[in-house]
């Protein structure tokens, strides 16, 4: 079997292969996460049989820090994922982009991108995990930044590097506190030391540590605001960020956590109140767009904040719930951003606001569009219900917990307009006129969202192909012991299932009053005014008002202390927006 570090280091060293291959072969392009992905699939027989990869190699061992690796559940999971997804959306890219300038380069940085996901999730080392994830955000602002001739495309590049590095700062502070508490930086170790390091003293310095690393990867509320930005992004980088990779990364940080920081009561309090939080900021802010990927991006949010409340919820259900929510998310957002890029790619617009029956000029991608959204809606007999079901099963298992049963409602019902909007308003109803005459695009283009869909309704009918395999392995991992947990569709006529009916009745309605909410929620200028977008802005006019005054020779110190370049320009957007017109 090949090693862990053969397939890391395969993953970073192909990357000039993929860079050259970037616009000339896209069997080439698509190759190398595929057989990533193959590479990975032979560790599935240790996982089902209860077992762990681990291997250790010496790095800096004057410090004590070596270059470890680990596959268990988790981090098995998390790596399928990168890198299936990898594939559908290399290839989407081959199509998309092509023709486009600074190819060599993109297919460069995606694939260390890929490269640097897969080192931070398989890293068994804190240090090393720091390393991979830091090179995360580089590569990410790389990306971000694909046109840097256009601002918005330098301001959102540079607002994600901020928010993630700054995040990441925090994290190493908790990664130095919390190995001089257990004397080692490696996790295994770490989780075998949990008692002991929830008690110590320092656990709540380093849960708040952790958590603003991770909050600020995973974009909870307050700093969810780089995420909706970095749609000026391709639509492959947006996919691939949205599903399985980057805004995960937080998430895997908090689920490998907390077996150590389950049982204190801060972990609990931090997690579950922001988790819920940004639930209800992305809901909102999701309602308020137009713009397919920025309506995308705000569902995202509401994702990753029911992740990370989950995650703060213990229990053995809560830990099957996070995994099978986080597998259920990345197969159908993946899918929708793909076809999000398609409906503009064909059509000239992804204004949602004035796209109608294109099932018309594109049946296929219509056929797509439904079965993802029917996932994301949580319909049966689609993976998505199972994982909409346990998330209100959970809250109900907890006493007391009305509350996150009632933002868990309010959640999903967005959930359901937002795959509305893009499934129903975009190919049904009567015809639009478009920028450029709608067609289905080419195989290429269209065989990632194909198979992400297709997998949506096949694990939904057939749960048993990835429940012993993988969801129970990664659960148990992220419950820090064995679980023994049958996955299936159907749990009968329960509290469960009412909710359900009553997410999609209330669902139902609201995406027919949208544009009235729409245009309402718009209206609202304090919530720009005063939103996290504009606090950045004043705190980055604020450090070059600050570095101005401090240096008397700088040539530009009255232009330099009282603008920011890019305000200005954010804010014409913001009103553009209000009034439905603009586009990311």
């Amino acid at each position: 079997m090949m090693t862990i570090l053969a397939l890391v280091a395969f993953s970073f060293l192909s990357a000039p292969f993929v860079g050259w291959a970037g616009g000339r072969s896209w069997q080439v392009i698509a190759a190398v996460p595929l057989l990533l992905f193959a590479g990975f699939c032979l560790f599935l027989p240790i996982l089902t049989a209860g077992e762990v990869a681990l291997e250790t190699y010496r790095w800096i061992p004057s410090l004590g820090i070596d270059a470890a690796f680990r596959v268990d559940g988790l981090s098995l999971t998390f790596a399928l994922l990168i890198c299936g997804i990898g594939t559908a959306v290399f290839l989407y890219a081959s199509s998309y982009l092509k023709g486009a300038p600074r190819l060599a380069r993109f297919y460069t940085v995606l694939t260390l991108f890929m490269a640097s996901m897969l080192g931070a999730v398989l890293a068994d080392n804190l240090v090393l995990l720091v390393v991979f994830w830091e090179l995360t955000s580089l590569t990410s602002f790389l990306l971000i930044g694909y046109s840097p001739e256009r601002a918005d495309t330098r301001r959102s590049a540079q607002q994600g590097f901020l928010i993630t590095v700054a995040g990441g700062l925090a994290m190493l502070a908790g990664v130095i506190l919390l190995g001089w508490v257990a004397g080692t930086f490696s996790i295994t170790a770490i989780l075998g030391q949990a008692e002991v390091i929830a008690a110590h003293p320092t656990a709540p310095a380093i849960i708040i540590l952790f958590a603003a690393g991770a909050f600020a990867k995973s974009a909870q509320a307050p700093l969810h605001a780089w995420l909706a930005n970095a749609m000026v992004a391709p639509t492959p980088v947006s996919a691939y960020l949205h599903s399985a990779t980057m805004v995960k990364l937080g998430v895997y940080l908090l689920a490998r956590l907390d077996p150590v920081f389950s049982a204190h009561a801060l972990w609990i309090a931090l997690l579950t109140s922001f988790g819920a939080l940004t639930m209800l900021t992305g809901a909102v802010l999701a309602m308020r767009e137009t713009d397919l990927k920025r309506v995308l991006a705000y569902s995202t949010i509401v994702s990753l904040g029911t992740l990370v409340m989950l995650i703060g919820i213990d229990g053995e259900l809560a830990s099957v719930a996070v995994v099978i929510f986080l597998v259920v998310h990345a197969l159908y957002k993946a899918c929708l951003f793909m076809v999000a890029g398609i409906i503009d790619h064909e059509t000239g617009t992804r204004d949602s606001s004035t796209l109608g029956g294109l099932r018309h000029h594109m049946p296929i991608t219509a056929g797509v569009a439904m079965l993802g959204a029917l996932s994301m809606a949580g319909l049966p007999p689609f993976i998505g219900f199972a994982a909409k079901e346990l998330v209100y099963e959970t809250g109900l298992e907890l006493s007391g917990s009305w509350i996150l049963v009632v933002i868990a409602l309010v959640a999903n019902v967005s959930m359901v307009v937002v795959a509305a909007i893009v499934a129903i308003r975009c190919f049904y109803g009567d015809l639009s006129s478009t920028p450029k005459a709608a067609h289905d695009p080419g195989v290429a283009m269209l065989a990632g969202p194909v198979v992400l869909a297709a997998l949506g309704l096949l694990f939904g009918a057939m749960p048993w192909l990835i429940s012993d395999s993988l969801i129970v392995p990664a659960a148990s991992a992220t419950a820090g012991a064995p679980l023994d947990y049958y996955l299936t569709l159907w749990h009968g006529f329960t509290p469960m299932l009412a909710l359900s009916v009553l997410t999609l009745a209330l669902g139902v309605v609201t995406y027919r009053r949208w544009d009235g909410l729409r245009l309402r929620l718009a209206a609202i200028d304090n919530i720009d005014r005063w939103g996290p977008d504009q606090a950045y802005d004043r705190l980055i006019s604020g450090l070059q008002a600050s570095r101005c005054m401090a240096d008397p020779s700088h040539p530009d110190r009255q232009h330099a202390c009282i603008c920011w370049p890019h305000t200005a320009h954010r804010r014409s957007g913001r009103r553009d927006h209000a009034r439905g017109a603009r586009r990311a």
